[in-house]
Parts: structure tokens; sequence; C-alpha cells
């Protein structure tokens, strides 16, 4: 089986976005793929997090991966901190990599804009999503678009170390699902959902109660005119609305718009809030038990275990390759 690996972020409150664009993929990804799904809590302290938030945000994140159908009994569910050859690694890559390239990145440059100070792990954060791919020499990386550019020098990395000590690492691809990769703002169709936009109304968060996801998208932006129909060029808004109904109601866009033809926007509003509350929540459910039971702990001892003995194997490796003096 091929290996997948992908992560997110413990900061701000999972969306729909990411719930379509990610963690339903990686449900499906299980069944055919050995896979590591991490929680990177590492990349999170790029910028300030107060302790508490962090610890809690973490664990949640974890437990909305188990909701949402990961099976740890199929999948590796753990922290990232929780193995350390991932920093290890980190610092590696970190002295492979140029400063050029690491400048070039378009999220170093959207994040540090207008900013008098930017810490230095914001800048080499591409170094240690390097190593997190890198370490279970993964086959295939679940990525949005906005992060190609970081599995792009993930594959410059892995080829520099082949060159200079000899064939070891995969290239890693990119796996894009052609529906759903990319759910855009409630409020602005140009921008993709994001949990980090201070404006809540933009996005449906996983754990949003039914009212407020109801109320988000009773409120969301359309386009002039009032037919239902997908287009995504002349209306963004709307084909938006329609993808996020499509995949909670497990419909095709050409059924969403037949069942909607010669109704109004109010009408398809109302109904797609009724749909993404059914699609949330079970997995609501789900987490609060998960939460209150406490087995997250257990699921994330057992997966950080399993990645460890992976990860001790390839860096083990790097290290031999390099020269480094092995510990008797």
């Amino acid at each position: 089986m091929k290996t997948v690996l992908s992560g997110i972020q413990p900061s701000g409150n999972l969306t729909l976005g990411n719930y379509i664009g990610a963690i339903k993929n990686f449900v499906k990804l299980q069944d055919e793929h050995n896979c590591y799904f991490m929680v990177v809590d590492l990349h999170a302290i790029t910028v300030p997090q107060e302790p508490s938030s962090l610890r809690d945000r973490s664990e949640s994140v974890a437990a909305l991966y188990v909701a949402a159908g990961i099976d740890p009994s199929r999948a590796n569910i753990f922290l990232q901190s929780h193995v350390p050859q991932h920093a290890e690694l980190g610092w590696i890559m970190t002295t492979m990599v140029n400063m050029g390239e690491l400048e070039r990145m378009t999220q170093f440059k959207d994040k540090s804009e207008g900013k008098d100070s930017v810490g230095a792990g914001l800048f080499v954060y591409p170094a240690l999503m390097a190593a997190d791919i890198l370490l279970y020499n993964a086959n295939l990386v679940p990525v949005g678009d906005d992060q190609k550019q970081h599995l792009e020098i993930t594959r410059d990395l892995a080829s520099r170390f082949n060159h200079r000590f000899g064939s070891y690492f995969n290239m890693p691809e990119p796996f894009i699902p052609e529906v759903g990769a990319r759910i855009m703002s409630l409020d602005d169709a140009s921008k993709k959902m994001s949990k980090s936009n201070p404006v809540e109304g933009s996005y449906i968060a996983m754990l949003d109660k039914p009212d407020q996801i109801r109320k988000k998208i009773s409120r969301a932006t359309t386009d002039s005119g009032a037919e239902v129909v997908y287009d995504p060029s002349a209306k963004p808004e709307v084909s938006n609305l329609m993808s996020i109904y499509s995949e909670c109601a497990g419909v095709s866009l050409q059924e969403v718009q037949a069942r909607f033809e010669g109704k109004m926007y109010g009408a398809f509003k109302k109904e797609l809030g009724e749909v993404v509350v059914a699609a949330l929540e079970p997995l609501q459910n789900r987490y609060y038990e998960i939460r209150q039971t406490g087995e997250i702990h257990d699921i994330l001892a057992k997966g950080a275990e399993q990645a460890q003995k992976t990860a001790a194997q390839i860096l083990d490796g790097v290290k031999d390759k390099m020269g480094f003096l092995a510990r008797k």
C-alpha cells in the first residue's frame, strides 16, 4: 500500500472547509493506504499560542478526526510533538534548504506582510513540513492549492538529499480530489474558507450549533440574479454554496441544480442550512462523547508509538547516510 501523510494545525476552529476539503478525504484514503494523520502542534507555534488553548485545541482536532470517521485501527492518529524525530529531521532539512527558496514561499510573504517582526520559525516552516512528509517516506500528500508550493520544496529537498547521499527518499505526490478540495468563504467566494478569518460569519465551524449554522448560511453572500445555477466564473458565490450542498448531501451538482430549478436563493439557503446541520450533527455527538470519555488519549498514545517506529527507522537511515556517528 502507498503511504499517505497529512496534518492540520490546532489553531482556530476547524471549519466545514477543513471537513469537506481534507478530513472527509482522509476517511476515504484509510481504506486503501497506509495513513498517518497528525495534529501539527509544532507548526502551530510559529505564531504565539496561549498554552491552555493549544493543549485543548490539539485534543479537539484529534477528537474531530475520530468523530469524522478516521479509524485508529486503520490509520495512525498522533500529535506531531509526540514523535521527536519530526523536530530532529526538521533541523536537518533546515540545513539543506536555501534562503532564497524560503524567501519565495507565498505563505511566508502573506503571513509576514505588514509586520515589524517575524519569527524565524515562520520562515523555516517549510523545512519542518518537508521533514513531516519525508519521515514516513510518504507517497501521497493531501494538499490544497495553497500548500502545493510546500510540497514542491519537499520534493526538491528529497531530490537534493538523494543526489548528495544516495537514493533514499520517495518523491511525494500531491493528492487533490476533484470535488470539494476548496470550499470558499461565505462572505467572499474569492477567498478560501479559513479558520483564521476574524469574521465568524465567513466560515462554518465543525462544532457550530445548528442555529449558528442556519444563521450563517442565511446571511451568506449571493450573486446578482436569483437562479441556483452552478457557474463558478459567473456565479461564484452560489456555486460555492452548491458545492457545500453537494458534499454534505452526497448528491451531484447537477442534482442540486435540478432540485432547485425555478426556486429562489432564499429557499435554497434554507434547505442548505438543514443539509449542513444534518451532516454535522452526528459528527458533533460523537465528538463530545470522545472528549467526555477521554479515549482520545489512548488513541494518541497508540498512534504516536506506531508512528515513532517508522520515524526512528527513517531518521536513523538519514543520519547514517550523512555520516553521523551511531549511538552504541
